[in-house]
């Protein structure tokens, strides 16, 4: 049998959870045997979601033996391309959904595919790890969710997605915000490296998840057969969701660029103030070190070495020697510096 839905585990097949979903009634979750049964025997109005871990090693297996899907979709399982992207073939849609893992850290790994294949009656999803947008889906089906089509479903999940991302850009927003105020405070501590990582999680999430705009356009103008005219609308709508989200995130990209910008900024002038103090101490330096070194050398005729108060000669000459340096420095040094 198959194991609860509130399960992360799966059986033997590689299936997670399984759920068929009726018109009338909230979807119910049913075993592996039951779907496919259903799929074979019923003419009934609905649709089976079957979800399953590609980890598994007889989860493919058990695709190509129990249901016709397309060759484009097992095509897109082990190609490299990760893309977002949802496209037309054979009356199916294909969607390889790039997505946050469960446990999201804001690391620019934490991310993994989500590859679905909806047909009339039915809709895969397959993944390899735990992912937020089919968690909050599987949720809201076992809360009572009513889908009226596999396309619904399948737009139910790009909107958790956008839900999912949204959270991530008002959790970096406010991260950033505290960087600002920290910039302005003029507390820098490690803020610039922070700024770097979360700046490569927004590249990475913007490269993976923007969906490609030529097979999206090529779906809405020529979908399959049995998509109504309503769930088209729907998925225009979910994907116009989702852009208005990676342009948040390119908006928070181009902000921590010019964080980072500032950051480098203030840190040179730092570093250009600490130069120069330096400078001046060596300049200072200069005339001591110099006197010294003669003084010392062990050779005849060394001034002042007979006369009772050459040693506060030589101090008075060091002091006016250093005091015309230091003004000679400090004369020259910008006054905005």
């Amino acid at each position: 049998m198959l194991n609860p839905p509130e399960s992360y585990g799966a059986d033997a097949s590689g299936l997670i959870c399984a759920y068929r979903f009726c018109h009338a009634s909230h979807a119910q979750p049913v075993s592996g045997s039951d779907a496919l049964s259903w799929l074979n025997q019923s003419d009934d109005a609905g649709f089976i979601w079957l979800h399953l871990n590609l980890s598994h090693v007889a989860t493919e297996k058990w695709l190509r033996e129990h249901l016709q899907l397309p060759v484009e979709f097992y095509e897109a399982l082990h190609e490299g391309s990760r893309s977002t992207r949802i496209e037309h073939a054979d009356q199916h849609l294909i969607a390889i959904i790039n997505d946050v893992v469960h446990d999201f850290s804001y690391e620019a790994s934490d991310i993994s595919t989500l590859w679905v294949c909806a047909s009339e009656r039915l809709i895969v999803t397959v993944r390899r790890t735990f992912l937020k947008s089919v968690d909050r889906l599987r949720q809201a089906v076992n809360q009572g969710a009513q889908l009226q089509s596999t396309a619904e479903l399948l737009s139910h999940l790009l909107h958790d997605q956008a839900d999912v991302l949204t959270g991530i850009v008002r959790q970096l927003n406010r991260q950033v915000d505290d960087t600002e105020d920290a910039l302005l405070a003029g507390r820098l501590n490690h803020k610039r490296a922070r700024l770097g990582q979360k700046r490569r999680v927004l590249v990475r999430l913007q490269r993976l998840l923007a969906p490609e705009p030529a097979a999206l356009f090529r779906l809405l103008q020529k979908p399959p057969r049995w998509m109504s005219d309503d769930a088209r609308q729907e998925l225009r709508q979910a994907t116009e969701e989702f852009a208005e989200v990676l342009r948040d995130m390119h908006s928070l990209q181009e902000r921590i660029k010019l964080l980072q910008e500032e950051l480098a900024t203030v840190v040179n002038e730092q570093n250009n103030r600490s130069l120069f103090v330096l400078t001046i101490v060596t300049v200072l330096a200069l005339p001591i070190n110099l006197t010294a070194g003669l003084m010392g050398m062990n050779v005849g005729g060394v001034p002042f070495s007979q006369n009772e108060y050459g040693f506060w000669i030589v101090v008075l000459i060091l002091a006016i020697a250093t005091g015309i340096a230091a003004w000679l420095a400090f004369r020259r040094r910008d006054p905005d510096a």
